[in-house]
C-alpha cells in the first residue's frame, strides 16, 4: 500500500512508529493526571524506545521523508513534554534541588522554536547530530529515572548536552537560508560553505 504527499511515499515502518507515539499521547496524558505512575512509566519508556528506533530505521533502510521528518519532530516533542510533565508529577522531590539547568533548557529550547518560526514559518526537524545524540542520552536519563532512580550526573549530563544541542540548532537556523535535509550540525555546514567557497 502506498499513500503518496507532495512526491513521497509517506507509508512506511518508520512513519507507522511516529504515529503510534503521537496515539499514546492522550492515554500518557490520562495516566499522568490520574497519578497511575506504574502505566505511565511502561507506556512513556515504549515511547522513548520507538523514538530511537522510527529514525535508525529510516536512516537505514533509506525510507526518510520530510513528511516522517515532521511527525517524528512532533512526536519526540510530545514525548519528552510528557516526560518532563512526569518529572515535575513524580520526581520533583529529587530534581527541585537541580531545577535551575532544567528551566535553562526550557529556555533555550523555547528560543529555538522562537528562531525557527520567525525565520522560517514553521517548525523544521533538522535532526542535528548533536540533538540525535542528545535524544538518546535524554531517553537513557528519563529510563533510569522512572526505573531504577536519579543519578545526579546522568542528569546533568543529559540537559547539559540538551542545551549544547539547541544551542547549535539556533546557530544553524541563524545561518541557513533554506529548510534542507541533510544538515548534519554546525562544523559541516561551515566546511560545506567553505568548500563552496574553495570551488567558486
Amino acid at each position: 500500500m502506498q499513500i503518496i504527499v507532495k512526491g513521497e511515499n509517506i507509508f512506511n515502518l518508520p512513519n507507522a512508529i511516529s504515529f503510534y507515539r503521537l496515539l499514546m499521547f492522550p492515554v500518557i496524558l490520562v495516566l499522568l493526571w490520574g497519578k497511575n505512575e506504574f502505566w505511565f512509566v511502561i507506556l512513556l519508556c515504549i515511547n522513548l524506545v520507538s523514538d530511537i528506533l522510527d529514525g535508525n530505521i529510516a536512516r537505514i533502510f533509506n525510507l526518510k521523508t520530510k513528511f516522517g521528518a515532521a511527525l517524528d519532530n512532533l512526536a519526540d516533542m510530545g514525548t519528552y513534554l510528557l516526560a518532563l510533565l512526569g518529572i515535575f508529577m513524580f520526581r520533583w522531590d529529587q530534581i527541585q534541588p537541580h531545577v535551575w539547568i532544567l528551566y535553562l533548557f526550557l529556555i533555550v529550547f523555547t528560543a529555538s522554536y522562537l528562531v525557527a518560526f520567525f525565520r522560517f514559518k514553521k517548525i523544521p526537524g533538522l535532526h542535528l547530530y548533536s540533538a540525535v545524540s542528545a535524544g538518546y542520552l535524554q531517553g537513557i536519563f528519563f529510563f533510569i529515572l522512572f526505573a531504577v532512580g536519579f543519578y545526579s550526573w546522568l542528569y546533568y549530563l543529559a540537559v547539559g548536552w540538551r542545551i549544547v544541542a539547541y544551542l547549535e540548532k539556533i546557530l544553524v537556523l541563524l545561518r541557513i537560508e533554506t529548510i534542507r535535509s541533510g544538515i548534519k550540525g554546525l562544523y559541516w555546514l561551515n566546511s560545506s560553505e567553505q568548500q563552496t567557497i574553495n570551488n567558486g
